[in-house]
């Protein structure tokens, strides 16, 4: 099963490829399908986003491939952004129903809602770069009521670094020989570099409650 994940994430252009052969120009329909499900569908969270970006930016640098890295980015963003929101939305959503409101403490809930009133926007803004947290954060700051208005904000911002960070990464350096050359290797370590913070955190707070 490992094994399996691993070769997806380090070889993923050798699933993309034949994607945008047979599909052709309907591929930007497909990649905005990827990306709206890795951050709109709570269910999908393992779906590798940066790797998508920085691979289609790559073909898209190649001389003679259909993609335009132009075209790419906005669909790229558009995707983030609505599927975002539509995760925000379930969230308010899912924060008005009584069933959670049961089985939450009213401290707890409490200290979410504060916790979004002041660090609301920096997490918006760099959840978006953190693999699987990027698909929670929109759902929990609905949840605990961060404003609409806010959120749109902030997630705008995010969501143009987050894009725009892995088209020009993926154009400009995906076409060099050496990027080329140890391209499966380069992915994983897009990978890793992403859940570094998260890894990080989660290592911190199981060190923090077993021993300090």
């Amino acid at each position: 099963m490992l094994h399996t994940i691993l070769y997806g994430l380090t070889h993923l252009e050798v699933l993309l490829l034949p994607i945008f052969q047979y599909f052709g120009r309907w591929s930007y329909a497909i990649l905005f399908l990827m990306i709206f499900a890795e951050t709109g569908l709570v269910i999908f969270p393992f779906l590798p986003g940066e790797s998508i970006i920085f691979i289609s930016s790559t073909l898209a640098a190649r001389h003679g491939f259909f993609l335009d890295i132009w075209l790419l980015s906005l669909t790229f963003f558009f995707a983030a952004l609505i599927g975002d929101t539509v995760n925000f939305e379930i969230g308010r959503h899912l924060g008005r129903w009584k069933f959670f409101k049961r089985h939450i403490r009213v401290d707890r809930l409490q200290n979410a809602t504060d916790f979004f009133v002041r660090h609301g926007g920096k997490t918006v803004i760099f959840g978006r770069f953190v693999p699987m947290i990027r698909t929670f954060v929109p759902l929990i700051a609905g949840m605990f009521k961060m404003t609409h208005p806010r959120f749109a904000l902030y997630n705008f911002l995010g969501v143009a670094l987050w894009v725009s960070a892995g088209s020009l990464l993926g154009y400009y350096l995906g076409a060099l020989p050496f990027v080329q050359a140890h391209f499966s290797l380069i992915l994983l370590s897009i990978v890793i570099v992403a859940l570094l913070p998260s890894v990080s955190v989660g290592l911190y707070n199981f060190i923090k409650s077993k021993f300090i």
